[in-house]
């Protein structure tokens, strides 16, 4: 499937976007990809609410081929080689797969980072810096920093 022959296809959807992408290209609208046109075929975004449709017309998943094993990936189904002829019915397909990508993104949270270990032992070197330049003067029972200019020695 090259370039042109998908603009077309996806013509009664509305404009997409597509991007190179292993042995194909990623197709998305607006800024979502929602479908994968490889050698294999096209693979629209399904979920829960939509794979029942695929099924229903004896679709499945994406799959490929490792060395050691077949890898499947349920988000992303094969489209019925019917809806190649039928341009309407493929725009209501690929808006329902927009949705579920859609849906996917809403459910994806962003991954916290790991605190860094606290360490026990004092940072000698990185004191020194921040205190370079500082005064320490005594007031009362607690000592303050105060921010003091060095004076340079005048030639």
């Amino acid at each position: 499937m090259d370039r042109e022959f998908l603009t077309d296809l996806f013509a009664d959807f509305g404009p997409v976007t597509l991007r190179r992408m292993f042995s194909g290209y990623g197709i998305s609208a607006d800024g979502t990809n929602f479908a994968l046109a490889l050698r294999a075929g096209l693979y629209f975004r399904a979920d829960e609410e939509t794979i029942p449709q695929f099924e229903a017309e004896g679709c499945g998943p994406f799959q490929y081929q490792t060395r050691a094993k077949t890898v499947t990936v349920n988000s992303y189904w094969q489209l019925p080689a019917r809806l190649f002829d039928d341009a309407e019915e493929l725009a209501v397909w690929a808006r329902s797969a927009l949705g579920a990508a859609q849906r996917a993104a809403l459910r994806k949270r962003p991954r916290k980072r790991p605190a860094a270990p606290k360490s026990k032992t004092p940072v000698k070197k990185a004191a020194a810096k921040k205190t370079a330049g500082t005064k320490i003067t005594a007031k009362s029972s607690t000592a303050q920093k105060k921010r003091v200019p060095r004076k340079r020695p005048s030639s």
